[in-house]
């Protein structure tokens, strides 16, 4: 999903570059249009991303839409965090990254999570819930691991 604004067209066509595609919307202006607009690009069968806490925070927080969106779709969920060991980081509410040259990165995903299309709301309490407690492990791991990359303690990498 991406704002209307000139940031959001840059950051769409950067993401385009990559295989998804952008929508124009926002989760606090028009979030039932961004949302339909996500729906139909999963079945018109690109890949979608957005940013799990929202345009505003708090930061790392996961927000209702995506599970909304999963339920309504059925694709499932999955979460992914990338640590750096050398970035700038903005003075923006989510501390935004950008690596230095020559930084090393880790990126760690979670698992799938399925959302059933005839989940209640409760359950779609406890799918957030449950997207949350995977952003965080996703978050903790690569962090904790950054400084492993490309040692013999961590032979994952190339």
């Amino acid at each position: 999903m991406s704002s209307n604004s000139y940031d959001g067209e840059y950051m769409g066509r950067i993401i385009g570059k990559f295989g998804f595609v952008a929508v124009k919307g926002s989760s606090s202006r028009n979030a039932v249009r961004a949302l339909l607009g996500l729906r139909r690009a999963l079945e018109a069968g690109w890949t979608v991303a957005f940013t799990l806490d929202g345009p505003r925070g708090p930061r790392y927080k996961v927000k209702p839409g995506p599970v909304a969106l999963a339920r309504s779709s059925g694709v499932p969920l999955s979460t992914f965090h990338i640590a750096v060991d050398r970035a700038w980081v903005l003075n923006t509410w989510d501390r935004l990254i950008i690596p230095k040259p020559f930084s090393r990165v880790l990126m760690r995903f979670g698992k799938l999570i399925v959302v059933p299309r005839d989940a209640t709301d409760e359950d779609l309490d406890r799918y957030q819930n449950e997207l949350q407690d995977s952003l965080d492990r996703v978050r903790e791991f690569a962090e904790a691991n950054i400084h492993k990359v490309g040692s013999a303690e961590f032979p994952y990498c190339e």
